[in-house]
């Protein structure tokens, strides 16, 4: 099985690449590859610059990436409670090609934020909205108080609580995935 991961931000530093990166690690025996959104970065999506260029190659290139996966797992930054600017242009461009831009593979889908809530205002945008375009959701997770809860240096969640409530969601989709 291949999982493509990704967070949904341009950081260098990313907490959501990082918590992406490790769900992605929990799925055993898989091909797991970390996509990083400053790879895809594209002038801002308009008609007109469209008309002018086409298909952008790197919107090309990203739904390749997805195509190439048999599952996802995505975890969206959420500024000023909704998706990242450089996600929201990658998912314009991309919609632009092809509509249902997941391929209808199935996701696990995340967000995670410094403060309290978790990214719980784009993760609930993404879960409505992201079926339309073609995602598959079988599980959600919000991790809050990344700081508090996350050891960057082990590159795991540090609180026992909210490890144990992801790696339950883990094993929940492998076993429907392998159902299926």
């Amino acid at each position: 099985m291949k999982i493509i991961a990704f967070g949904g931000s341009p950081s260098k530093n990313s907490i959501n690449k990082k918590l992406a990166t490790y769900a992605a690690s929990l799925f055993e025996n898989t091909e797991v590859e970390v996509l990083d959104l400053n790879d895809y970065q594209m002038p801002l999506f308009s008609v007109d610059i469209e008309a002018e260029i086409g298909q952008h190659k790197l919107a090309k290139a990203f739904l390749a990436k997805i195509e190439s996966a048999d599952f996802l797992v995505v975890s969206l930054a959420e500024n000023n409670g909704n998706y990242s600017a450089a996600f929201k242009n990658l998912f314009d461009w991309c919609s632009r090609i092809q509509k249902e831009i997941f391929q209808q593979k199935p996701m696990l889908l995340m967000a995670t934020s410094p403060g309290g809530r978790g990214g719980a205002s784009v993760l609930e945008i993404a879960e409505n909205a992201f079926p339309r375009y073609g995602a598959n959701v079988k599980a959600t997770f919000s991790l809050p108080s990344f700081n508090d809860n996350f050891n960057v240096e082990k590159g795991e969640i540090s609180n026992s609580e909210l490890d144990y409530q992801l790696k339950k969601i883990v094993e929940s989709v492998k076993l429907n995935f392998k159902n299926t």
